[in-house]
């Protein structure tokens, strides 16, 4: 029981990380689209001056119009996914939906890997569903070898000591009364049961086999849940590095792209791309760190095991 109310818990901060990660990546999408809004708009007087001294296209300039107009929808549209994202962050924490909840990014996650023999050792060892399991395991031998017992022959032995009195009053009686003993002997065996005893027996055994069964391939999903996890975490970590760093090469792309198109060295092709590359790299980098924390909680939970201080997780 304890280690399922630790479960339990493991379980909560798994669903906090979700919601975190998709307030937070709500904040970026709406930071994007205010940038891209105002972008947009210095772009397209930029274009509006340059097509006047024909420096380009009418079809540019209505790419650049256009460009403006997809922001402003996209910039309603992230307003309207950051209000959804803080008010279910909000409820989950019990919070007023009016709460103005703001998250700020962890930092990057210092590199560790996690061997995943310790892992799905730990998992064996903690998860509450494998030792309910074996529980269950235990129950169908218990139940097994109890109908074997009750399939033999059944003898009962009664045995009884009173004391008997007569008198004509209540004090009386109880002088000096009178032992009586009696004992009762009696054996059943069941001489024909049409097969009873054995059917029952052979169902006990098939229960426990299924149970068996199933306990096994559950503690082999299991396991390879727990694999994967590991896998995924142990790969995250490099992820969220490349991320970053992808991140940082986009935004420098893009200001470079931007203005060079301002003085006439570069096409909207070119500007559109950058703007397009650095706001995938941006959110990329936030899914990143979400799929970290994600794999590290839920590694926790499977394995009820804390990585950070190599100890099984407790509770008072």
């Amino acid at each position: 029981a304890k280690k399922e109310l630790i479960y339990n818990m493991e379980m909560v901060a798994e669903n906090t990380v979700e919601l975190f990660f998709a307030l937070a990546l709500a904040q970026e999408e709406l930071r994007l689209a205010e940038n891209n809004l105002a972008s947009c708009d210095t772009l397209f007087i930029t274009g509006e001056r340059r097509f006047r001294i024909q420096s380009i296209s009418e079809a540019d300039l209505l790419t650049l119009k256009l460009d403006r107009v997809n922001a402003q929808n996209t910039l309603d549209n992230a307003r309207i996914s950051l209000k959804r994202a803080r008010s279910g962050l909000a409820t989950f924490l019990g919070l007023s939906q009016d709460a103005d909840i703001s998250v700020v990014l962890p930092a990057v996650p210092l590199a560790r890997e996690i061997q995943a023999d310790i892992a799905v050792e730990q998992a064996r060892a903690n998860n509450p569903t494998l030792l309910q399991h074996r529980q269950s395991i235990l129950e169908a031998q218990r139940t097994l070898s109890r109908t074997k017992m009750e399939s033999r022959f059944n003898a009962n032995f009664n045995a009884s000591v009173g004391f008997n009195q007569v008198a004509p009053t209540f004090s009386e009686a109880y002088r000096h009364p009178l032992r009586q003993d009696l004992v009762s002997f009696s054996v059943s065996i069941p001489l024909v049961d049409w097969g009873v005893r054995k059917g029952r027996v052979n169902m006990a055994q098939n229960d426990l086999n299924v149970t068996e069964i199933s306990a096994r391939q559950e503690e082999l999903t299991i396991e390879e849940d727990v694999i994967m996890t590991v896998s995924d975490y142990n790969i995250q970590q490099h992820l969220v590095t490349s991320a970053m760093e992808a991140m940082d090469l986009a935004d420098i792309a893009y200001e470079r792209t931007k203005q060079r198109f301002m003085i006439g060295k570069a096409d909207i092709n070119s500007l559109t791309l950058s703007q397009s590359r650095q706001q995938n790299a941006n959110t990329n980098y936030i899914r990143a760190l979400q799929n970290y924390w994600r794999s590290y909680y839920r590694l926790r939970k499977l394995t009820l095991y804390d990585f950070d201080f190599n100890k099984m997780i407790d509770i008072e």
